[in-house]
C-alpha cells in the first residue's frame, strides 16, 4: 500500500448503542497500529470532541472487549455538536491532538454530523454503521443488527411458550422507530400470525381476518410482532381494539425494549465490525473521505455518507409475501 494520506485518527460511538461497537473499535485501533497510524479514542462521542477528552489507543487499549455489548468508549447525542460553534471547539482540539481523520460509528444522526464537520473544517471522516435498526443505506446489514434480531427472537420463542400453554394472543413490540427490519425478520422467524411494521399500510380490518381466519384453521394462541414505529396504533390501542372485537381472547402486551439493544454481539457482528473497522482505516488510507464502509455481496464497498444518509434500505417484499403465507 502507498505512503497512507493519514497520518494521526479519532474513533468514536455515537448515537444509539448497538452491539459490535467494541468490536469495530477493537478493528479500528489494532489496524491503525498495524499500520503505523496513531490513534485516539474520543469518549462520549461529540461531546467529547467538543470538551476534548481524547485518550491515546493502542493495541492493549481494546484487550478483551469483542465480546462485549455497548461500548467502551461510551456514546451521547450532542446538542452542542449541532452548533457552530460547538463544532468550532471540536475542531480546535482535532487540531490540538494534530488529528487528520475521523472515523465515526453509529447511524444516521452520526454520519450527518460527520458530513457537515467535514464540509465545514477540511477533517476527513469516515463512517461505520452502527445501529440494530439496519435501515442505513450502503451496506447489507448494519452492525448490531443480527443480534438485535437474535434476541428479539429468543424472546418471542419464549412468549410462545406462555402463549401456547394458556391459549392467549400476545401482542409484542420490537424496536424499530422507522424501519421494520427487526419486526419482520423476527416475526417471520417466530411464525407470527401477524406482523405490523412502517413500511406498509397496515389496518384493523386486515388484523382481525387474520385472526379469523386463524380461528379456522384451529389456532388457539397467536403472536403479532409490531415494530414501534407502527403508523396504524400503538401497541396497547392494537390490543385494545382487538379485545373490542374479539372480547373471548386472552390478551396479553410485551414491550421488548433496550434488552435488544444489548448483550455479547453474534458471530455476524463480531465479524462485520471487524471487516469494517479494518475497512474504514484503510479508507482513509486510500484517501477516502466523506464516505461510510458497508458490506455489500459480502465485499466492502465506500458510500458518499450523503447518499447513505438520504436513502435507506428497503425491506424485501418477498419476505412479506412469505410470512403471511406460512402464518397459516
Amino acid at each position: 500500500m502507498k505512503e497512507s494520506a493519514v497520518k494521526k485518527i479519532a474513533v468514536l460511538t455515537s448515537g444509539g448503542d448497538s452491539p459490535g461497537m467494541n468490536a469495530a473499535l477493537r478493528a479500528v485501533v489494532r489496524t491503525a497500529n498495524y499500520y503505523n497510524i496513531e490513534c485516539y479514542g474520543v469518549r462520549e462521542g461529540y461531546n467529547g470532541l467538543i470538551s476534548g477528552d481524547f485518550l491515546k489507543m493502542g493495541p492493549r487499549s481494546v484487550k478483551n472487549i469483542i465480546n462485549q455489548g455497548g461500548t467502551i468508549l461510551k456514546s451521547a447525542r450532542s446538542m452542542e455538536f449541532k452548533t457552530k460553534e460547538g463544532r468550532q471547539k471540536a475542531y480546535d482540539n482535532c487540531v490540538k491532538h494534530g488529528v487528520d481523520a475521523l472515523v465515526c460509528i453509529g447511524g444516521d444522526g452520526t454520519f450527518t454530523g460527520a458530513k457537515i464537520f467535514n464540509e465545514e473544517f477540511g477533517i476527513k471522516v469516515i463512517g461505520v454503521p452502527g445501529t440494530i435498526d439496519n435501515d442505513i443505506f450502503g451496506t447489507d446489514n448494519t452492525i448490531g443488527y443480527d443480534t438485535a434480531l437474535n434476541t428479539a427472537m429468543e424472546a418471542i420463542d419464549k412468549i410462545r411458550d406462555t402463549a401456547t400453554s394458556h391459549n392467549r394472543v400476545f401482542f409484542v413490540e420490537v424496536m424499530g422507530r422507522d424501519a421494520g427490519f427487526i419486526a419482520l425478520n423476527s416475526g417471520l422467524a417466530t411464525g407470527a400470525l401477524d406482523i405490523l411494521i412502517p413500511e406498509k399500510k397496515d389496518s384493523m380490518s386486515d388484523l382481525f381476518a387474520n385472526f379469523r381466519n386463524a380461528e379456522k384453521t384451529g389456532k388457539a394462541s397467536s403472536i403479532v410482532v409490531v415494530a414501534e414505529g407502527e403508523r396504524l396504533a400503538n401497541i396497547y390501542e392494537l390490543a385494545e381494539q382487538t379485545k373490542q372485537e374479539f372480547p373471548d381472547y386472552d390478551i396479553r402486551v410485551t414491550i421488548l425494549g433496550h434488552i435488544q439493544r444489548g448483550g455479547s454481539p453474534s458471530c455476524a457482528d463480531r465479524v462485520l465490525a471487524s471487516r469494517l473497522g479494518y475497512g474504514a482505516v484503510v479508507g482513509l488510507m486510500e484517501g477516502q473521505t466523506n464516505v461510510m464502509a458497508g458490506m455489500r455481496s459480502n465485499d466492502i464497498v465506500y458510500t458518499p455518507i450523503e447518499e447513505a444518509i438520504k436513502k435507506h434500505n428497503e425491506i424485501n417484499k418477498d419476505l412479506l409475501l412469505i410470512s403471511e403465507i406460512l402464518a397459516i
